[in-house]
């Protein structure tokens, strides 16, 4: 019988396109066209987690200026709330 593939108890720092969009939280279409730059290594292409992280830390926060969700307003939520 083959030896069990040691589990790994931490996220890799390079991650394959499946991992990287579900690191992110997001289908592997809309991580592609995410603009996210992806490592080469060998025949593989990953992405490495810090463009992840980097990414994630440069999104708008919902309620700060522009990007605030104007949904709430329609629907009563928000500052008034």
């Amino acid at each position: 019988m083959p030896a069990a593939r040691p589990s790994i108890e931490f996220v890799p720092r390079l991650l394959p396109a499946p991992r990287a969009a579900l690191y992110l939280g997001v289908s592997e279409t809309t991580l592609r066209g995410l603009g996210i730059p992806r490592r080469v290594l060998g025949a593989k292409r990953l992405y490495d987690r810090h463009d992840l992280d980097a990414y994630a830390d440069a999104l708008a926060l919902e309620g700060s200026g522009e990007e605030a969700n104007t949904c709430d307003g329609a629907f009563g939520a928000g500052a008034g709330s």
